[in-house]
Order: structure tokens, then sequence, then C-alpha cells
């Protein structure tokens, strides 16, 4: 067993004082701050996870995303499985999946990614993608297969699709919620303000509205939000308002780190008690559950969140 911190190319040595800031900071670029420090294991749950991932030739974005919880969650079963293939048609500032011309739909990858399921006896599956925006649908044909796939094999488990969001392509939308997942999550990402320079081929309120939507149709809906990209928390703030003005039900909030220097410079580095305060205040605003803190991503401690809904 051995430790690492998590290495983005800017940093922050300096802690931040417990109470919430309102203004950025200017990029960092000197030690990583100490609650940054992470637990390298590799048990053989961990070991499980990637022979049944090579095996069947899947993805995931634990991996392409370099999530920092990737061992934690491996090693307690879970993972995030990557549908639609690895190449990404858009180009967001901080996510580090690779950019392109996608290869052809796998029509295989759904069952793939159920068997994967059975063998790894999973209670709670989450599902993601990358953005395919050269298909008609989006690829939300793709996740419904992979829904009804996993439904067939193992009826017993819970299933989280984290979708794109299908350029605001409603008839896409509908086509995964009528699989009836537990639940349906879109990450909004970042602040309005920085969304057309972070996102520049996402839309803000297009987001907003696709988890809107998906409550209308029945979903029980999540989202996620990343901090550090230089937004002000009176911002985050308005997010928080934003997704409960739909009756979004679960969040996520987590810091973000700067995967390669050809990415977004990390603006700043939230200490754990600014985290705590504003999981507070989103269950003051009526979220049901939020998961909050520096290392916290969209599917950190999902099978948790699901449980209690």
């Amino acid at each position: 067993m051995s430790f690492i911190r998590i290495d983005p190319r800017r940093s922050s040595g300096e802690d931040q004082p417990s109470a919430i800031s309102q203004q950025p900071s200017a990029p960092q670029s000197r030690r990583l701050p100490p609650w940054f420090k992470v637990k390298i294991q590799t048990g053989p749950d961990y070991h499980d996870i990637r022979k049944t991932m090579d095996r069947l030739n899947l993805h995931t974005i634990c991996e392409e995303a370099r999530c920092p919880n990737m061992w934690e969650c491996w090693n307690a079963r879970t993972a995030t499985f990557l549908i639609l293939g690895d190449i990404c048609t858009r180009r967001c500032h901080y996510c580090s999946v690779a950019t392109g011309r996608p290869h052809a739909v796998d029509h295989e990858e759904p069952l793939r990614v159920a068997e994967a399921v059975q063998a790894l006896n999973l209670r709670h599956a989450v599902i993601t993608s990358v953005n395919r925006d050269e298909l008609d649908d989006g690829g939300a044909s793709v996740f419904a297969e992979t829904i009804g796939h996993i439904r067939r094999l193992i009826p017993s488990c819970t299933i989280e699709v984290l979708i794109p969001d299908f350029e605001g392509n409603e008839a896409a939308l509908a086509l995964v919620a009528a699989e009836k997942p537990d639940i349906l999550n879109h990450n909004i990402e970042t602040v309005r303000r920085l969304f057309p320079s972070i996102r520049p081929q996402g839309k803000y309120q297009r987001s907003i509205e696709l988890l809107g939507r998906a409550k209308q149709m029945g979903m029980t809906t999540k989202s996620g939000l990343i901090l550090g990209m230089g937004e002000t928390t009176d911002e985050a703030r308005e997010v928080m308002r934003d997704l409960r003005s739909v009756d979004c039900d679960i969040m996520t909030i987590g810091q973000y780190l700067q995967p390669t220097k050809d990415h977004l410079s990390v603006a700043r580095f939230y200490h754990p008690d600014e985290f705590a305060a504003l999981k507070e205040e989103g269950l003051a605003l009526g979220f049901r559950h939020v998961e909050s803190g520096p290392l916290v991503r969209s599917s950190y401690h999902a099978e948790q969140q699901v449980m209690g809904h």
C-alpha cells in the first residue's frame, strides 16, 4: 500500500480559509494542499475489474478522465462504464477524454457491458458516454440498449446513466427515460458565465432544461458541479438554485484538477470546510442528497445515493 499526491500541472500549497470566498483567485503553481493525498491499493477486486474490462474490450471513465478515486472505487467493486467509444466529438477545456472523429458504433457493446456487470456481480451500475454529436440521436439508443441488457441479465442491479445533452433532442432523452434508469444524471459542470469558454459546444440553459424534462418524465435526476475553474461561490450557489428550480434531486460538487498542461489551469483550491458548507446550503435548498468534497466526482458513492431513493 502506498500514497500519492494527485499531480495536476498547476497546484497550490496554501490552505484556504474556512469561510467561503466570494471571488476567484489567480491560477496557482505550487504544491497541492495536504488534503489531496490518495491511498493507492490494488487488491483482488481492483484486478478483477481491470481483467473483466480488458477481456470484454470495454472502457471506463475512471481511466479516461484520470479519476483520483479509481483505486477506492475499484476496490469496492464499483466502476463507471464508458460507452460509445473513447473519442469525444466535443472539446471541453477541463476534460482529458480524447477529442476527434469517433469510430463506428459498436452494436455489441451494450451486451458486453451487461455481461461485465453480471461477471462482477454489481449491485449498482453507472453508465456514461462520450458525446457523439454526429449521430442522429446522440447515442441515446445505445444507452437504452445497454440498460435493457442489464435489466434482462441482472434484474436486481440498479442503474444510473450519466448522459450528454443530446443537443437538446427531446426524443433522444425520452428513449433513455423509457428504459427507466434508477437515476438520470447530466452534469452541468460549471457556472453560467464560464460555460461558453469552458464548454463551448454546450449550452448552460439547455442542460438545465434537459434535467427539467427528465424530471417531468418521472426520473430521479442528478447533476454535478466542478469548482476551481474561475467561478465565484455566489455563481456556484446560482447553479444550485437553477438545478433546484427544475427539481433536481441529487448533486455532486468536487474540485477541478488540471489533467495535463494543455488543459485549463486551476484557478484555486477550495478548502474541505468550504465543500462542507456548500453541502449544507444544498440540503437547505431541498436536494435529497449532496455529495461534496475535494475528491468528489459524479459517480463517487453512487450506490449509496441510489439506495437512499
